[in-house]
């Protein structure tokens, strides 16, 4: 049982709601009736903006739907009409649309919480594939049945493929609605202003997860009017008549401001008023693959993994390889020629070796081409006083030392391609944290020691999200965030990102 401290006074978590100040006649939150119901100006105008998301959330979902059921049909229309007639085809075309939506609801492909906010939304799309050609294959097997191979092979993938396509682009196109502010859920943020400010913190900095907050519940709120220029709008105990006077639509909980019975017993209440209810735990940066929810003996607890599954690993290792050794291949001639244009351009040899340190502090010797003339580390004191970068980084926007050449390989990342040789000899991943030098190791303190725990990358959290901007605190707290929190669905999703950021030439230098 928690005991929590106000004014001298202790008390268990599910007395909080009785005992705790009130700025509002206190109702009980176990009743039918917990809030006093009324119209405020800001419920009226809340009510229509909650109105108003449900329907962008509802033609999200029809919109989506239908797109897959489009691809889906043509792509069962173009395989089947080489084998059947135009009207079987057609049939066949509308069956395969029917199939792949079906599997598609039933993964979770359509779920107003997931789409356009997370990777669960491709993950459903890559299941429904996988039961589709499941389907297709169980079908033909217990019937008999001529099922074309390109159906299974050619037709599903593609299929798979272009909803992914089309869903990043209008998840895209969602994302730059909510940064305007449109698209948006009124939330609410209970608890002590400590965990809330760092709640405030994290969901302003991401508002493509469609999070508005627009006012705060604290513990002990007198003599606070904002944290972070969010207004406070009542105690603890007044949540549930705030969320009925404002309409809001989630109230996320933090820090350690209700438990037990209290934190049950809110839950009813804001069943009632029409509000969600999320709970953010204390424990930060963790999210994903290693937390779990596991019902025991009437508790819900909150497993955190601690070691990484070794299928995980092997998955992780196999995707490396695989993707280095044939872009290696595909890549060979744009690295040949990158390498004739430095050797020609600059006195020097075309590739530049330099020991790093990779993981579980073990060095190992990375390949790049070289962007430098060949003294420049000798010119690196003398350029100390106008260093750019934070923390243990060197940066130079205009660093007199990269070639004319080596500029544009380092905009573009293409100095970097012979470090698939590191990612096929297993001294580096395609995606991890950057990989350090021995001296940056040796100033690290002792959380960022973390880092090394995981292969580092070519590639990597904190690459697509500002690479040379980024101060070297964010850097390194989106490394971290990195390894704790990495899955192969990450990896594919920075992969992916990596393409846009290499390709608009972002925050290199």
């Amino acid at each position: 049982m928690t005991l929590t401290a106000d004014r001298g006074v202790l008390w268990s978590g599910d007395e909080f709601e009785r005992r705790s100040r009130a700025r509002e006649p206190r109702r009980s939150w176990a009743s039918m009736q917990p809030f006093e119901p009324r119209k405020t100006v800001f419920n009226v105008a809340g009510r229509r903006r909650a109105s108003a998301w449900r329907a962008v959330g509802h033609q999200y979902a029809a919109v989506t739907a239908t797109v897959d059921a489009t691809i889906a049909g043509i792509a069962g229309y173009a395989v089947a009409v080489g084998y059947l007639p135009l009207g079987q085809a057609a049939l066949a075309g509308l069956a395969g649309a029917a199939l792949f939506t079906a599997m598609a609801a039933a993964s979770g492909g359509y779920a107003r919480d997931r789409l356009g906010d997370g990777p669960g939304e491709f993950q459903a799309v890559l299941r429904a594939a996988s039961l589709v050609a499941v389907a297709l294959v169980g079908y033909a097997f217990l019937f008999k049945a001529a099922v074309p191979r390109e159906a299974v092979f050619l037709g599903v993938p593609l299929v798979a493929a272009a909803s992914c396509l089309v869903r990043y682009a209008r998840r895209r196109r969602l994302h730059e609605a909510r940064r305007a502010g449109a698209a948006m859920r009124s939330t609410l943020v209970v608890g002590d202003p400590t965990s809330v400010q760092r709640v405030i913190a994290d969901l302003t900095a991401a508002p493509h997860h469609g999070y508005r907050i627009d006012g705060l519940c604290l513990q002990s709120g007198d003599g606070i009017d904002d944290i972070a220029g969010v207004p406070v709008v009542g105690a603890v105990a007044d949540v549930v008549q705030v969320v009925a006077d404002r309409a809001a639509e989630v109230v996320i909980i933090t820090g350690s401001s209700l438990s037990g019975d209290a934190l049950r017993r809110l839950s009813w209440a804001l069943g009632r008023a029409g509000a969600h209810m999320v709970v953010a735990p204390d424990i930060v940066e963790v999210s994903g693959p290693r937390l779990s929810v596991r019902p025991t003996a009437g508790l819900s607890l909150l497993e955190v993994e601690v070691d990484t599954p070794r299928r995980r690993l092997v998955a992780k290792s196999i995707i490396d390889v695989s993707l280095a050794v044939l872009a290696g291949l595909v890549l060979l001639p744009v690295v040949a020629g990158a390498a004739v244009a430095v050797r020609l351009t600059s006195s020097g040899p075309a590739f530049f070796r330099q020991t790093r340190v990779g993981v579980d502090g073990k060095p190992f010797t990375i390949w790049k081409l070289r962007t430098m003339y060949v003294d420049a580390d000798e010119r690196r004191d003398a350029l100390m006083a106008e260093n750019e970068g934070a923390g243990l980084l060197f940066k130079l926007r205009k660093d007199p030392r990269v070639t004319p050449v080596g500029r544009f390989l380092r905009k573009y990342s293409l100095d970097e391609l012979p470090q698939l040789w590191n990612v096929v000899r297993g001294d580096m991943s395609l995606v991890g944290p950057r990989p350090p030098l021995e001296v940056e190791v040796g100033a690290y303190e002792d959380e960022v020691h973390r880092r090394l725990c995981v292969k580092p990358g070519l590639t990597g959290l904190w690459q697509v999200s500002g690479r040379s901007d980024l101060e070297w605190d964010e850097a390194v707290r989106l490394d971290l965030r990195y390894v704790d929190n990495w899955s192969v669905a990450m990896d594919l999703m920075i992969l992916w990102k990596t393409g846009r950021a290499v390709l608009t030439g972002s925050g290199a230098y």
